[in-house]
């Protein structure tokens, strides 16, 4: 039977930045709007990391009942050190469906019926990803990333804004694209660690079809992308949000340096084709990377 801390270690709480990031930047831009409303942003924030743990807990049970976590490399998994499976499945469930409660209270206050939609695609691709006859998770199609990009980028924040303001800008697009960008090196860093031990279990992802080389590149154009992203929104007019001058012009160029420093810090163990526990630690600098874009942009509006 697993300790406390083994169930602590299965939710993966290190995942739980991107989850966060989109909130906070979505909250950040509505409160620019000056439309921030905290509760909605609360529940925002539980439905988002409800769906995480329930994903982590989900992948658990899914590879550890297929033996994809035999040869792992990264931190254990409960499945795959011994714990009953049908325990993992069913908090993997009751963090799907709390998740889906507070959606749906998210929905009834906001009037924004749409989300029920969204809610249950979301719940579905969370499973779907490692769960079922065919799990997408598997096919190595890039189908992850794009549903990461959709779901922890664009659905996340644009999500998070709506509910509040009820407006959509063109920058807010931008936004959420280059932190779904973020989410999707996330997952290709991870990938990316995992491709030895994936390729003796069978498991194809998206890393093991373009192998070491070119995981890296990819991994490295999502992050300058997504930084591209917020220095042309940070650098152009908005005069919803930003004053204009000299106050917007140095808060914007000191967020975009912090933001440029932690990514070359977070990709040197990629860049230098560094491997085994060096990735995790990759992993994990990635994560606070994405934290790191939507605290500080959603930061910088809500001041100006």
């Amino acid at each position: 039977m697993a300790t406390a801390q083994a169930w602590i270690e299965g939710a993966r709480l290190r995942t739980l930045p991107a989850s966060a990031a989109p909130v906070l930047l979505g909250t950040g831009i509505a409160a620019g709007l000056g439309k921030m409303d905290p509760g909605l942003a609360l529940w925002c924030l539980a439905v988002a990391l409800l769906l995480q743990i329930g994903v982590n807990f989900s992948n658990d049970y899914s590879d550890g009942i297929r033996g994809t976590d035999e040869y792992r490399v990264g931190p254990p998994r409960l499945v795959g050190s011994g714990e009953n499976p049908r325990k993992v499945l069913a908090v993997a469930l009751s963090c799907f469906a709390l998740a889906s409660i507070v959606g749906l209270g998210v929905a009834v206050i906001s009037q924004s019926w749409w989300l029920l939609g969204a809610g249950v695609a979301a719940v579905a691709a969370a499973w779907c990803y490692t769960g079922g006859k065919h799990p997408y998770g598997y096919a190595g199609i890039g189908l992850s990333e794009l549903l990461v990009f959709v779901f922890f980028g664009l659905l996340a924040v644009q999500g998070t804004l709506w509910v509040q303001a009820q407006v959509l800008p063109w920058q807010s697009w931008a936004l959420a694209s280059g932190l779904g960008l973020l989410s999707c090196a996330l997952l290709m860093v991870n990938n990316l660690r995992d491709i030895p031990t994936d390729r003796k279990s069978g498991k194809v992802t998206l890393a093991v079809r373009l192998g070491d080389a070119w995981s890296r590149r990819i991994y490295r154009l999502f992050i300058y992308i997504a930084l591209l992203l917020s220095l042309t929104v940070l650098f152009v007019p908005w005069p919803e949000i930003f004053p204009g001058g000299f106050i917007q012009w140095t808060s914007g160029f000191v967020v975009q340096l912090v933001l440029w420093l932690g990514a070359l810090l977070t990709m040197r163990p990629v860049r230098t084709h560094q491997t085994g526990k060096a990735l995790i630690v990759a992993l994990r600098n990635t994560g606070f990377l994405t934290l790191a874009y939507g605290a500080l942009l959603g930061l910088l509006f809500a001041l100006l």
